[in-house]
């Protein structure tokens, strides 16, 4: 059975984890957090929501966000699990999760 939608209201925060598997590392090097902070900003604008809040850990990622009318935390961090993943860690074992 699939799990229930979350249910995302505008303008209220959510508190979204985003781990590395296995509670591997997914930053390694200054560059890699500077390049999640710009696709962050980036997929943020591009999906109607707002980040008041993140947290760079070397194995996860804490992120305050709420989403605007219309938009979806669910495709920010789809975009930007995507987007980080085959940029940062191509062809180590490494996934987000």
């Amino acid at each position: 059975m699939p799990r229930r939608a979350r249910l995302c209201l505008p303008n209220v925060p959510l508190h979204i984890i985003q781990r590395g598997n296995n509670r591997q590392a997914c930053f390694y090097a200054d560059e890699d957090y500077r390049k999640y902070l710009e696709w962050l900003q980036e997929y943020a604008a591009k999906t109607g929501c707002l980040i008041h809040a993140y947290v760079l850990m070397t194995n996860h990622v804490h992120l305050l966000v709420s989403v605007l009318d219309g938009g979806s935390a669910g495709s920010l961090m789809k975009a930007l699990g995507q987007c980080y993943v085959q940029e940062q860690h191509w062809g180590q074992t490494t996934v987000l999760i």
